[in-house]
Parts: structure tokens; sequence; C-alpha cells
């Protein structure tokens, strides 16, 4: 019997022949935001605002289907449109924000949670932030007491860390420089 293939990923060739090149019709298309499902927006807006540096753009309610939305990004306070006719659409024209959905009333059920897709079933990942420094960015972060995945010389990839939201997703803190050195 024949010894099992060694199991690998799409070479580099494979990975570029399977793309396409994308339709005149999608070149001003962006990729604008990324939802996660909070249950205390509270926590988490302390959390993605205090700890990791974003800034709340815009807020929706949705009283009859008991929602709400909170945009953040990593934009000037300065730069947000005050009147709301120019905000939102300023606030959906911005890259990579962090649309956090709040459920009306989980915060007070406690048997209430959200699946961070890194335990079975496995699906989504993380969300990951670049930072100037990881080592300091840890740092800060410890004192404030975040909780960590990984710290940055933890396993076999070192100098980047993973810590967990108030709702246990975790998010990647990278230095882009430093990326070529895992690649």
């Amino acid at each position: 019997m024949a010894a099992p293939a060694e199991l690998s990923g799409l070479t580099d060739e494979a990975a570029y022949a399977a793309c396409s090149e994308p339709d005149a019709s999608t070149k001003d298309f962006i990729f604008q935001q990324t939802m996660l499902r909070v249950k205390g927006p509270k926590k988490s807006l302390d959390f993605y605002t205090r700890i990791l540096g974003m800034t709340l753009l815009q807020k929706f309610d949705f009283p009859t289907m008991k929602f709400s939305l909170y945009f953040l990004g990593y934009e000037d306070k300065n730069d947000i449109p005050k009147d709301k006719a120019e905000r939102t659409p300023w606030t959906f024209s911005r890259k990579a924000t962090l649309e956090l959905t709040h459920n009306w009333g989980t915060e007070n059920d406690d048997s209430q949670s959200y699946h961070n897709g890194n335990s079975d079933p496995r699906g989504f990942g993380h969300i990951g932030i670049a930072v100037p420094d990881v080592y300091k960015a840890c740092k800060r972060f410890e004192e404030l007491g975040v909780k960590f995945v990984k710290k940055p010389d933890d396993g076999k990839m070192k100098g980047l860390a993973f810590v967990q939201d108030p709702d246990g997703y975790w998010i990647e803190i990278l230095n882009p420089n430093h990326m070529v050195t895992l690649t």
C-alpha cells in the first residue's frame, strides 16, 4: 500500500492561476467592513476605542428589529462629517471598518455567547491590526489586562500576537515590515 501523499497548500503558480483578472466594472469596489456580533456594546466599544485606538464613526439603531450597529475605524475624529446626510455615505466609503452588531437584550442573557470560529466547527478566524511595534503594543495590552491567545515570542511564528476582545474574537497584532520574515 502506497504511503499517503504529503499535504500542502497551492503552489504560488497554482494560486495565481486560480485567480481571474478583475472585471473593469469592479474597479471602484472596496473592502468596506467586517461584522462581528457583540453581547455587550459598552464593553466592546471600550475595548476597540480605548485598547485598540479605533474611533466610533457612526451608530445606527433599528428599534423595530431590536438591534444597533456601531461602525469603527482608524479615522481622525475631526474628519467625520457632523451632518448625518454627509456622515452616512462617508462612513460607508471608509476602507476596512469594523461593524459591531448588538442584538438588544443579549447583554442580560447569561447563556448567550458568540462562536469565534477558532474551535470546532472552525470557520471565521480573526481580524488583524497593524501596529508600529508589536512588543510595545503587547506590553500596553498586558498592562491593561487584555487576554492573550498568543504572545509575540510564543510558538513558531515570532513577532506577532493574538489577543481576544470581550466576546472572545481573536485579533492578530502585527507589524507589516516584520511579516516578510514570517512568509
